[in-house]
């Protein structure tokens, strides 16, 4: 039994879509759902499932370069104006692990931390390097 093309791009586009409720990717996982969608339309005037496919991979990776620039990026001017995370995962000293901020996984990094960092510790973020933030537990700056 073989499923019909439409009904793939349905379900692709559903997981998609869903994966980013309970992984947070900047919407990346989702713009991807969305071509998933556009392109199970389009199976319907277009059977060739080779172009299908190039189909949606040029949709996705356009839809994550526009979704990208609509996305406000914030700078940290001072400690004030810091971010706040929480890790997911342990953070050894000169190791990254991954943080939560403002909804989104991030690669991260405890500069000047001789400590390792607990999962579930609420951090302070004071820079980013790339796509790593670098982060400084609460209490640290706190006290």
């Amino acid at each position: 039994m073989s499923l019909n093309p439409t009904i793939l791009w349905l379900l692709a586009g559903a997981i998609l879509c869903l994966l980013e409720f309970s992984v947070p990717t900047a919407f990346i996982e989702f713009v991807m759902g969305l071509s998933a969608f556009m392109v199970a339309g389009i199976s319907l005037f277009l059977p060739a499932v080779n172009l299908q496919v190039m189909l949606w991979m040029i949709l996705s990776v356009t839809f994550v370069i526009l979704s990208q620039r609509l996305i406000p990026r914030r700078s940290v001017s001072s400690i004030e104006d810091a971010l706040e995370g929480e890790t997911i995962t342990e953070i050894l000293p000169g190791q990254t692990g991954r943080v939560l901020c403002d909804g989104i996984s991030w690669r991260a990094r405890c500069e000047g931390c001789d400590r390792p960092l607990a999962a579930h510790q609420r951090v302070i973020v004071v820079g980013r390097e790339g796509n790593t933030l670098i982060v400084m537990p609460e209490q640290l700056l706190n006290s």
